[in-house]
């Protein structure tokens, strides 16, 4: 079964660009594509976490270049893709991973902030499809780009409006471009997580958020994601790697201009939490939480 599989996805022997590859979801993704035989080229913020990820990328063949830089810069982003572009004689797969944010009311936040958000969450994905698509082109094969949205771009996320409108602009841009470019069999993809253990998710929470969660007991720290993913517990990152493999492969050939939601339930529940107490899956709590929360009746 695992030979049909690897036949029918087609990836070994393919060239892929992951920014924001070496640490976190990115690194997930990276060396889950190494693993399907693909080369990767990668590139991320976090030196110490890309060294980890090269290295075991370098054991398994699966390494053409690593390079610690901050995608939301344009001249480092062009470098790095002239790099690509010098070293390798096709592209076959770009993940556009790197992005960040933090919990922050829209008007506790000046417009210097605001528009480093948007170009690290939206701008640099431009970037990274526009120097992308001419590498690709040079096989004549067509190829797969994966943008990695966010579920608050389907939703009204307070605490992070101006990351949500970036994101939102991701998932629109690459519906746009799947069909510009669908008659070359370039296709363009969204990966749609919701909340997972990562540490990008770790410090978008704020400094209040983790003074609070310090309160809490150690072993009760997770019952919210119960409440909160209909599945119990959030997706992992190799969750997330395995979307990335079928958008990448040829078992998505006819997949584009799609968002691919892996969130463990987290949108198909779309605010019906499982509450505790006897309520269940219910918008609001009922009796039983707002009974332990608030006190009953005396």
């Amino acid at each position: 079964m695992a030979g049909f599989l690897e036949q029918r996805a087609n990836l070994s022997g393919r060239t892929a660009v992951v920014i924001g590859g070496g640490g976190g979801i990115g690194a997930a993704c990276s060396l889950a594509l190494a693993r399907a035989g693909v080369n990767c080229a990668i590139c991320d913020l976090d030196g110490d976490a890309q060294k980890v990820t090269a290295a075991k990328l370098n054991e398994m063949n699966g390494l053409i270049t690593d390079e610690v830089l901050d995608a939301a810069q344009p001249d480092q982003l062009d470098a790095f893709y002239n790099l690509v572009g010098e070293t390798c004689n096709r592209l076959d797969i770009v993940v556009n991973v790197a992005g960040r944010t933090r919990r922050r009311q829209f008007m506790d936040v000046d417009r210097d902030e605001n528009a480093r958000d948007i170009q690290r969450n939206f701008g640099y994905v431009i970037q990274s499809v526009e120097r992308a698509v001419p590498l690709i082109r040079r096989s004549g094969r067509g190829g797969s780009i994966v943008n990695f949205t966010t579920i608050e771009a389907h939703r009204g996320a307070a605490g992070f409006s101006v990351y949500a409108g970036a994101k939102a602009a991701t998932a629109n841009f690459t519906r746009a471009m799947a069909v510009e470019l669908a008659a070359e069999r370039i296709r363009l993809n969204c990966v749609v997580p919701d909340t997972t253990f990562s540490k990008g998710n770790f410090d978008a929470l704020s400094v209040e958020d983790h003074a609070l969660l310090a309160e809490v007991r150690e072993d009760c720290q997770g019952k919210g994601l119960e409440i909160y993913v209909p599945q119990k517990s959030p997706p992992p990152a190799d969750a997330l790697a395995d979307a990335v493999l079928f958008l990448a492969s040829d078992m998505a050939a006819c997949v584009t201009g799609t968002s691919l939601h892996v969130d463990g339930g987290t949108m198909a529940a779309a605010g019906f939490l499982d509450w505790p107490f006897g309520d269940g899956f219910v918008p609001s709590p009922l009796g039983g939480t707002l009974a332990a929360l608030y006190g009953r009746k005396d």
